[in-house]
């Protein structure tokens, strides 16, 4: 389903301000925070926590070298994005004034490859061409971090990675042959698995937990915003976290809101995807984080460091002031 159709959704939802603070969200047409965000409007969970949500869909194409939101952000046409937080931290480094102030979730993907594929594990990957949105894509990183550690080799010398620019370029590379395998966003894999040939060789889900060496579910996106908004804002930023924290709650608990979802954003015709991106989206999704999450993604971030360095990451610490607690 397009831009506009699930715009047209979204717009229906929409309703006055009412006097509100607005916070302009925009996200990816393609990317899963779309569920969350338009069940926020369907409910009036927005309203009902004391702010107004303006919700726009925008590309995942890149702008400058960025995603699209990123731009969007940084530009000010934007206050409510959301982005993985080794992103953040290369753009925050660079003087981006982007503050991370609630989680998301473990939004990372999938290698995917066709049935028939060679491929089975990571150790595979010598001499494969891999697609991949960008190089400095997380699902990337995590790859290189994990081939480095457990195989000992890094797939960005020993294989080929082939930058796609988005992931409907990825999905097309993929199914023309044009590469070995992808690394694909989990909210896509179900279409692509569930419509064959082909099959999830591995869940980067896993190599998070490896790497990080804790068993809490770690937040790798977050929700950002501008430090004028946040500074500005902040009861607005902290309204939108409650509101955040009853639509999980609603998601993860009621099948309902994933009909209409089904229904509203998704083009797929067939239940069973649904059901997976469903089930999917509730492993992934983190309510709320504490001082004890920030310290496992330090953690995680510094795995990957170790093993990738600065030039697989991009950056090579967590800015200060980044991670933002709203309830301190």
């Amino acid at each position: 389903m397009g831009i506009e159709e699930q715009q047209a959704a979204i717009d229906a939802e929409h309703g006055d301000p009412e006097g509100l603070p607005v916070m302009r969200a925009r996200f990816e047409h393609n990317g899963s925070p779309r569920y969350m965000l338009y069940t926020m409007k369907r409910l009036g969970l927005d309203h009902e926590h004391g702010f107004h949500l303006d919700f726009e869909l925008v590309s995942d194409e890149l702008e400058g070298g960025v995603e699209t939101v990123e731009a969007k952000l940084q530009d000010g046409d934007a206050d409510l994005i959301d982005i993985d937080y080794i992103s953040t931290a290369r753009e925050r480094a660079e003087g981006a004034p982007i503050v991370a102030f609630h989680p998301y979730g473990r939004t990372v993907g999938g290698l995917v490859a066709h049935e028939d594929s060679d491929i089975d594990s990571l150790a595979d990957l010598r001499g494969k061409d891999v697609g991949v949105v960008r190089r400095l894509d997380k699902n990337w990183i995590l790859v290189r971090a994990a081939c480095r550690e457990a195989h000992g080799f890094d797939p960005d010398e020993a294989a080929t990675p082939v930058e796609a620019g988005s992931k409907v370029e990825l999905t097309r590379l993929l199914h023309d042959g044009e590469v070995d395998a992808v690394l694909q966003f989990w909210p896509i894999i179900p279409e692509i698995t569930e419509r064959g040939p082909y099959e999830e060789v591995l869940p980067m889900s896993r190599l998070v937990q490896t790497l990080s060496g804790t068993e809490n579910k770690l937040p790798i996106s977050t929700f950002l915003t501008s430090e004028e908004y946040l500074a500005e804002h902040g009861d607005a930023a902290r309204a939108f976290a409650d509101a955040y924290r009853a639509t999980v709650d609603r998601l993860v608990e009621d099948d309902e809101p994933w009909e209409v979802v089904g229904e509203r954003l998704m083009s797929y015709d067939d239940p069973a995807i649904v059901r997976a991106v469903r089930d999917g989206w509730r492993e992934m999704v983190v309510r709320d984080w504490d001082a004890e999450t920030l310290d496992g993604m330090d953690q995680l971030f510094g795995s990957l460091h170790a093993i990738g360095g600065t030039d697989a990451l991009g950056v090579d610490h967590i800015p200060d002031g980044m991670f933002r607690l709203l309830d301190e």
